[in-house]
């Protein structure tokens, strides 16, 4: 379906025309119409699939329309996990809305005196529409500093990592300043509970609208490279010595120590490279994503602070160089690549003890990823088992008998058998020593899960105990003009 075919104002789809949108993404597709029709909606799709868009047009046809009846107030709130999410959408806005009079605001925490008066100024001048993180809107609200009473349109961008972020009474707090009588639109990436719990709240008989959740884009080359720890130096050097200056990639790493290691290690090869994480103020990370657009800088190292939300189209690779902690992590990082039809490659470096996540990640995705060769130069890495460290765990929480039952019951005399019992795990205690009676009665009451007669079954229970294991679109300047010429179809 083209845009032309959607029920939009003729200034809205001028401004589509000159951002060379054609096409439909399935979700705007899905979601526009229902949307102009006034409903609440619940979005479930995987990033890079134009969301934003799908929300955004709707809002700003509505502003339009009623453009003359509205007074100078804010009649849309957008909220967000962060403030680079937010920054992006505000510049999506100012290109969708380049003919129409309508203006935004993004508001965000953790900025300088200077941004604090840029926003308090847009919030002031009545923007229309304000973008901004529960956190920061939250505090304009106890201050006095913002009214929201005359919202008709309330959206909840990327609700899973808000609610995953501990915003969950923020937002509430929000909710309850504005009207009841509106438009509510909820989109997430996945659908847990207390996603589901939260819409019910919030939302009146939405449409639900689900687009292959959590699972990365079709165009992602994925892959993986089975190697030690000692060896992801060298085969990232080996990934990147060919790069063009021209080709963009993210390295995600898992703390900013590392982060801050492998940008040292890639700028000794001279490449153009950025990093990205926590300790880095506001003002220098607004220059370091600046720079990474515009292409000054090539390649940009990261923690996971850009695995959401950051609408780059033109990213070829992104290397994982540690892999994520669970699977939205995963399909959240390498979806920044192939973004508006591209194609990308997602390459993750697993090492021997981050097999049995790895292992995980696949069977998320009901997939197998493909390993990739070492380099010769690099020598062999580990086999792929994942499972044997999956045995290890399960071991690791029984207590092996040889058997014999009876107040002389002897151990099984090997390494493991007393020592991941939470016990001492001493020489003598797994070298065969006989079972002297009752275990103490609260160890008793806590394997035996309560059961009354700890004295009686107290051997026989043990043999079946088990722990709980703690394995743990934002563009470049656009041509604005109102003729409409013919152009190649958008690859979003």
């Amino acid at each position: 379906m083209t845009f032309e075919e959607l029920d939009l104002e003729d200034e809205i789809l001028d401004g589509l025309w000159d951002m060379n949108f054609r096409e439909c993404t399935p979700i705007q597709e899905q979601a526009i119409p229902l949307l102009l029709e006034g409903k609440d909606l619940i979005g479930c799709a995987q990033t890079g699939t134009g969301k934003t868009a799908a929300y955004l047009l709707p809002i700003l046809n509505d502003l339009l329309i009623e453009h003359d009846d509205h007074e100078e107030a804010i009649h849309a709130v957008i909220m967000v996990p962060t403030r680079e999410l937010a920054q992006q959408i505000d510049q999506q806005v100012q290109g969708f809305a380049y003919y129409l009079p309508v203006s935004s605001v993004a508001v965000y925490g953790g900025s300088d005196g200077m941004v604090w008066e840029q926003q308090k100024k847009g919030i002031d001048s009545a923007a229309d529409i304000v973008i901004a993180t529960p956190g920061r809107l939250l505090s304009y609200l106890k201050l006095g500093l913002i009214d929201l009473s005359r919202v008709t349109h309330f959206v909840l961008d990327e609700a899973d990592r808000m609610l995953d972020m501990g915003f969950v009474d923020d937002i509430m707090q929000v909710i309850a300043s504005i009207p009841k009588q509106r438009q509510t639109m909820l989109f997430s990436a996945t659908m847990p509970p207390k996603i589901r719990a939260l819409a019910k709240q919030i939302l009146h008989e939405p449409a639900e609208i689900r687009l292959s959740v959590s699972k990365p884009n079709s165009n992602i080359t994925q892959l993986a490279c089975l190697c030690y720890e000692a060896q992801k130096p060298a085969l990232v050097q080996h990934l990147l010595k060919d790069l063009k200056s021209t080709e963009k990639v993210i390295i995600f790493a898992s703390s900013k120590i590392k982060v801050k290691e492998v940008a040292r290690l890639l700028k000794s090869m001279k490449l153009n490279v950025i990093e990205m994480h926590s300790d880095l103020e506001q003002s220098v990370r607004e220059e370091v994503m600046l720079s990474f657009k515009s292409g000054q800088q090539n390649v940009l190292v990261a923690t996971d602070i850009v695995a959401r939300g950051i609408d780059i189209e033109d990213i070829t690779i992104v290397i994982n160089y540690d892999v994520p902690h669970d699977p939205e992590d995963y399909v959240h990082r390498i979806g920044r690549t192939a973004r508006a039809g591209e194609k990308g490659s997602g390459i993750t470096f697993v090492e021997e003890e981050e097999q049995l996540r790895f292992a995980q990640i696949e069977e998320f995705l009901e997939k197998e990823i493909d390993k990739m060769p070492l380099p010769e130069a690099l020598g062999e890495g580990p086999e792929y088992h994942p499972q044997r460290f999956k045995k290890k765990k399960k071991s690791g929480h029984r207590r092996k008998r040889n058997g014999n039952g009876g107040g002389n019951n002897k151990r099984s005399g090997n390494g493991n058998a007393g020592g991941n019992d939470k016990r001492s795990g001493n020489a003598g205690e797994n070298g065969g020593s006989k079972n002297n009676g009752r275990r103490h009665a609260g160890k008793n009451e806590q394997r035996d899960k309560g059961k009354a007669d700890n004295k009686a079954n107290a051997d026989n229970n043990a043999d079946h105990a088990a722990a709980a294991d703690k394995p743990r679109h934002s563009k470049n300047k656009y041509r604005h003009h109102h003729k409409r010429k013919e152009g190649s179809p958008q690859e979003s």
